[in-house]
């Protein structure tokens, strides 16, 4: 597995074989969020690098319940299965409990919850929700809690979290950080258009100007308007080579919460107010 996990997933096949590769709305009481460090100083946000067993991954968002602060990232980041191994209700996974490095922060997280091993679990039979529910939480220490705002590098938002998916043309954006890119961080921003959703709605295809790379697993994307629409799960080659494929973050945190001990789970929104109208060269 290269140490930079990124899913493939195609709708194509190949002469020498198949290429294996498509609301938030829960009834959980809002709570009071976190008091959070200012985005200038923070050092854990949203686009950091997570190290799960050696593979990097990039966090998507912050999440909180009253008793923590969590940063996502991809289920498949634990995976231990290989870049192929795209189906979370079959695919293995490293246990709850694993210890995950997040830049930034003074100690290891812990996974502590996964849509891969909640799925097999429950034996779930869909196969669109088993294709492409990816979402991990990671519990950060509590001596870092006061170190993380859930602001969007570069973007700002996300401002709340959307439930309708997108349009195919609607412009899209996001944040990967991949070890890949040598530090670069003006490759970081990306804009890109959506190509439609996929998958029952589970899954949304994208193409941004740089297209995810391994490594970028699990960054946050954002719709038109600011809000949180997904995390990025895999590289395509249909229905346009280089496209990437985006997890519906709503429907996973709806997973989340209908099969998990994560009810009171919330999506962080951003302190700093998303602005889609920068160019994408720099954080």
């Amino acid at each position: 597995m290269l140490n930079a996990p990124l899913r493939l997933i195609a709708a194509v096949a190949f002469a020498a074989g198949s290429v294996v590769v498509s609301s938030a709305s829960s009834a959980i009481e809002a709570g009071a969020a976190p008091t959070w460090a200012p985005s200038s100083t923070a050092t854990i946000h949203p686009g950091v690098q997570t190290f799960t067993n050696g593979a990097q991954c990039t966090a998507n968002f912050v999440y909180f319940d009253a008793s923590a602060v969590y940063v996502g990232q991809a289920a498949h980041c634990a995976g231990t299965g290989g870049n192929t191994a795209t189906n979370g209700c079959s695919s293995g996974s490293l246990p709850l409990g694993t210890p995950v490095t997040v830049s930034g922060a003074s100690k290891p997280g812990t996974l502590v919850y996964s849509s891969w091993l909640t799925m097999q679990s429950l034996h779930e039979a869909d196969a669109n929700t088993c294709q492409f529910n990816d979402l991990a939480l990671v519990k950060l220490d509590p001596a870092d809690a006061g170190s993380v705002n859930p602001s969007i590098p570069h973007w700002g938002g996300p401002a709340g979290i959307d439930t309708n998916g997108t349009t195919t043309g609607e412009t899209v954006y996001s944040y990967g950080n991949s070890e890949l890119r040598g530090g670069i961080t003006v490759l970081s921003p990306k804009q890109g258009v959506s190509l439609g959703d996929n998958g029952g709605g589970w899954s949304h295809d994208v193409y941004t100007v740089t297209p995810g790379i391994p490594g970028d697993s699990g960054s946050a994307f954002l719709d038109a308007h600011g809000n949180a629409l997904g995390i990025l799960s895999t590289v395509q080659i249909a229905p346009l080579a280089g496209s990437n494929g985006v997890g519906d973050v709503n429907l996973e945190l709806n997973y989340m919460h209908a099969h998990s001990s994560f009810t009171g789970v919330q999506l962080a929104t951003g302190t700093v107010p998303f602005n889609g109208n920068q160019l994408p060269i720099g954080p």
